[in-house]
C-alpha cells in the first residue's frame, strides 16, 4: 500500500514533459511486446501499427483520423525514441520555466498535427514522391521540434552549457537541428524530415505569436482540457475530515521575550510563504519543490 502511494505521488511530482515521455516509453514497450508475439504465432506483426501511423494518402486518413495523434507516440527503434525523448526531456526543461504545462501540450499535439500535414501535402505536391507507392509517418520528431524550436524562439539568448560544447545560445542548437533536417531531405526518410520541419514552423510561429500576446491555439487548448487533464501535475486535492483535533496550547510568556519570539516566528513564517508565492508567479506551481508544496499546503490549514 506504501509502494502504491509512492508511485502515486511520484506520477504527481513528474512534469508535463515527463509523463508525455513516460507515454512514449510504455507504448515503444507495448507495440514491441505485441510485435515479439505475433512473432512467436507467425500473425502480422504490423496489423496493429497499420491504424496507428499516418498515412500520406488522404483517403486512408479519412478512415483513421486518429492516427495524425497517435503517429507522434510510435518508434520504429530504440535509438529513435532515445534521440526523442532527450530533446523532448531537455527543451521541456526550459519551456515549463516560462510557458504552463498546458501550453506544452499545445505545442506537442499541435506541432504533431501541423507536421503531419506537411508530410501529407508534401507526398501529394512534390513531383519527386510521385509513385513511390505506400509510405507512412511515425515518431514524436515534429511535435519535440515545436517545442524546442518554440521556446528558442522565446529565449534564444538563453545559454546551454552542453558537454565538449560548452556554453552555447539555445537558439543554435534548434538551428543546427533544423538546418540537419534540410540537409537531410534527399538523402534519406525526406518525408519524415518535412514533418521535423512542419513541426518546427508552427512551434516558432506559436511562439512568437504569444510574445505578441496572441494565443492562436486557444480553441485548440479548450478542445484539449479533458486530455490535459491526465497530464496534471497538481496534487490530488486531500479529503478532509469531519473529525477535528482539538489540543491545548500551552500559554506562551507573558514576557516581551516571548511575544518577540513568536512575532519574529510569525515575520519568518510570512517571508517563506512570500518567496514560495514569487516562485509560483514566475515559473509556475510545478517549479516548487515537495518541501515547498507541502509547507505552503499546510500552512493554509493553519488558522
Amino acid at each position: 500500500m506504501r509502494g502504491n502511494n509512492r508511485i502515486r505521488s511520484k506520477i504527481q511530482m513528474a512534469t508535463v514533459s515527463e509523463k508525455l515521455i513516460a507515454v512514449n516509453v510504455a507504448v515503444f514497450i507495448l507495440i514491441f511486446f505485441f510485435k515479439t508475439l505475433a512473432f512467436l504465432f507467425s500473425l502480422n506483426s504490423d496489423f496493429l501499427l497499420e491504424w496507428l501511423v499516418f498515412p500520406k494518402e488522404l483517403g486512408e486518413f479519412i478512415f483513421k483520423p486518429w492516427s495524425i495523434i497517435t503517429y507522434a507516440f510510435l518508434h520504429s527503434g530504440i535509438w529513435h525514441l532515445l534521440s526523442n525523448m532527450l530533446i523532448l526531456y531537455f527543451s521541456g526543461v526550459y519551456f515549463l520555466n516560462y510557458f504552463s504545462p498546458k501550453k506544452l501540450l499545445n505545442f506537442y499535439f499541435l506541432g504533431a498535427i501541423f507536421g503531419a500535414l506537411v508530410y501529407m501535402a508534401s507526398y501529394n505536391l512534390f513531383p519527386a514522391f510521385q509513385g513511390t507507392g505506400r509510405s507512412y509517418l511515425l515518431g514524436a520528431s515534429a511535435a519535440v521540434m515545436s517545442i524546442l524550436v518554440g521556446i528558442a524562439t522565446h529565449i534564444p539568448h538563453m545559454r546551454v552549457r552542453l558537454i565538449l560544447l560548452g556554453s552555447i545560445k539555445l537558439w543554435w542548437i534548434a538551428a543546427f537541428l533544423v538546418v540537419v533536417d534540410i540537409i537531410q531531405i534527399p538523402i534519406s526518410n525526406p518525408g519524415g524530415h518535412l514533418a521535423h520541419l512542419g513541426g518546427a514552423a508552427f512551434g516558432y510561429l506559436y511562439a512568437k505569436q504569444l510574445g505578441r500576446g496572441n494565443n492562436i491555439a486557444s480553441g485548440f487548448e479548450k478542445f484539449l482540457d479533458w486530455f490535459g487533464a491526465l497530464f496534471s501535475s497538481s496534487p490530488a486535492p486531500q479529503k478532509r475530515s469531519n473529525l477535528k483535533t482539538v489540543h491545548k496550547r500551552k500559554s506562551s510568556p507573558g514576557t516581551p521575550a516571548g511575544i518577540n519570539t513568536r512575532d519574529r516566528n510569525k515575520k519568518e513564517q510570512q517571508e517563506k510563504i512570500d518567496a514560495i508565492l514569487d516562485k509560483i508567479s514566475k515559473s509556475g506551481y510545478d517549479s516548487l519543490t515537495k518541501q515547498e508544496k507541502d509547507y505552503l499546503f499546510n500552512a493554509g490549514k493553519e488558522d
